[in-house]
């Protein structure tokens, strides 16, 4: 599977990123992946190749580069429950700098780069997202309905922008939510929303899982929940994208 590192333009100077494509030459649908708050690192790049072995080109930009190319601090091998506060109090500073406005001009630079690429065929693109890139993926296709097709969010907090965001959506949409992060009531009246905003969506709790169970390098991580993740994303991705 070809990979790429590569910097992207962007308003604010040039952002990081890996892509990974299938190793022939023929173009193929563009997948904007957005990694969570740890960011660029084995695992993502992983996941990257595994959907890109699927026929997509997939990118998958540090959100974090006005700080420095990732990674941005050092990481354990294995995110565990001991380690994990002294990471977070590293990454929470990162995330508040990182605003709504500089979503979506990054969104902007990030989806006309992957569209120029040689690989990437005409067309609307996709965009899925991890944790907090959940939320960066629903803000980006929201505000490019023109161009994205579908969008998946996993473990992500996709409510927070509340209903004026969903009214904007016109890409297919699935959003899987960690057992430990959603009460049924609280995905009622999600759905709730996303029903009155006209959404084409499909929303669930994962079960048996709580927040980041897609990330194998974490104590988090749910097999069963990332199987269901690829069980979800990939047919989603197929109908949305199947003629670009």
């Amino acid at each position: 599977m070809p990979t790429k590192t590569l910097r992207i333009p962007t308003a604010d100077g040039q952002a990081d990123a890996f892509a990974a494509f299938p190793d022939h030459s023929e173009r193929h649908p563009g997948v904007l992946m957005y990694a969570d708050g740890f960011g660029i690192r084995p695992v993502l790049r992983e996941m990257a190749r595994e959907l890109a072995g699927h026929g997509y080109y997939v990118l998958v930009p540090n959100s974090f580069y006005r700080h420095g190319p990732a990674p941005l601090f050092e990481l354990p091998e294995y995110i565990g429950e001991q380690v994990r506060p002294a990471v977070f109090a590293q990454l929470m500073p990162l995330i508040e700098a990182h605003t709504a406005e500089r979503v979506l001009s990054d969104a902007d630079a990030y989806l006309r780069f992957l569209t120029s690429q040689p690989e990437v065929g005409a067309g609307p693109v996709a965009v899925t997202g991890y944790c907090i890139g959940g939320l960066y993926a629903m803000r980006t296709a929201a505000a490019r309905p023109d161009q994205v097709a579908a969008v998946a969010a996993f473990h992500g907090p996709v409510g927070v922008d509340g209903p004026d965001l969903f009214s904007k959506l016109t890409a297919q949409v699935h959003l899987g939510h960690a057992e430990g992060d959603m009460t049924p009531e609280a995905l009622g009246e999600l759905n709730q929303a996303l029903d009155a905003a006209g959404v084409g969506y499909t929303s669930e709790i994962y079960p048996g899982t709580i927040h980041g169970f897609t990330m194998s390098d974490t104590d988090a991580f749910s097999a069963s929940g990332l199987k269901r993740h690829w069980d979800r994303l990939l047919p989603l991705l197929d109908r949305t994208l199947a003629n670009s």
